[in-house]
């Protein structure tokens, strides 16, 4: 019995650091930049089709692999901030939702027309394959692996918002575009790089997520409402936020469907409004 606790526990901790690191992108276009961007998701499934491309044509290994979802992404990103999303940056939130989601459609469409609807597969490294014993328990290598890389990203993330110029310049330009581009910042370019990297982190998740999650053309709608939900409750601009709550809500999502399956995933919805009814503004609210 304690053992399948600790075993539920385990696998909802990996679910919740995959959903942390494809929505910390999300958390970020939304918080600091004030973008309801709910076509975050193609840029995770633009990175884990990359690191399909990249494995099965190029021959790199899986890890190799990985890089390369973040950089596709990333100038993915860039690309089409300049060119598209530039342009709703004032607009009203209605208008950047249907735009979004007008680009979710188009991303499914294009993804069946270059790759089928088929789920895609990944050979992961034999290292990370099985099982690893630890303290008498078996835990899965690939799911110990997701929280040691969701680990990293969170140190480098809050040292990266909250430590060095770029950070400032990001929290300034968010805060008054006007004062901040007097005072000598870039405001176009800060915008740019922060939405290349809110893009290449959903790359690198829809890469890592590929084993856990799979990967067809209907990935950003279909997880379209998780990515939503670790944002809404964890507060959306944070980084301790999203984490928090990605961990609780991948933790009762899997312990829902482990022990009370018939309800399925309603489990995390009512996780969800509990939390929201006592964190209206979400876990951890976005620094002035």
């Amino acid at each position: 019995m304690l053992g399948n606790l600790i075993g539920v526990l385990f696998d909802g901790i990996a679910y919740g650091s995959l959903l942390f690191i494809i929505s910390i992108g999300l958390s970020v276009t939304m918080g600091l930049m004030n973008f309801v961007n709910l076509a975050h998701g193609a840029f995770a499934m633009l990175g884990g089709y990359s690191c399909v491309i990249a494995m099965t044509r190029l021959g790199l290994p899986f890890l190799a692999s990985l890089p390369v979802a973040f950089v596709v992404s990333a100038l993915a990103g860039v690309v089409l901030e300049r060119l598209l999303y530039r342009r709703l940056y004032r607009a009203t939130h209605l208008d950047q939702v249907l735009f979004s989601i007008g680009l979710i459609f188009m991303a499914i469409a294009g993804a069946t027309w270059l790759f089928g609807s088929q789920q895609q597969p990944v050979r992961l490294p034999d290292f990370l394959r099985g099982q690893v014993r630890v303290l008498g328990l078996d835990f899965g290598a690939y799911r110990l692996f997701l929280i040691v890389v969701v680990v990293a990203i969170t140190l480098a993330l809050t040292w990266l918002i909250e430590r060095t110029r770029f950070g400032a310049e990001v929290r300034a330009s968010v805060d008054n575009q006007q004062a901040s581009a007097g005072l000598g910042i870039n405001v176009e370019r800060v915008f740019s790089l922060t939405f290349a990297l809110g893009s290449g982190l959903a790359g690198l998740g829809g890469g890592l997520g590929i084993d856990v999650l799979g990967l067809d053309p209907t990935f950003p709608l279909k997880y379209m409402v998780y990515f939503l939900l670790v944002v809404a409750v964890g507060g959306a601009g944070t980084i301790k936020g999203p984490l928090f709550a990605a961990l609780i809500l991948g933790v009762f999502d899997v312990a829902g469907k482990y022990y009370v399956p018939q309800l399925g995933s309603f489990v995390i919805y009512v996780v969800m409004v509990a939390m929201l009814l006592v964190f209206p503004q979400g876990l951890v609210g976005r620094r002035a």
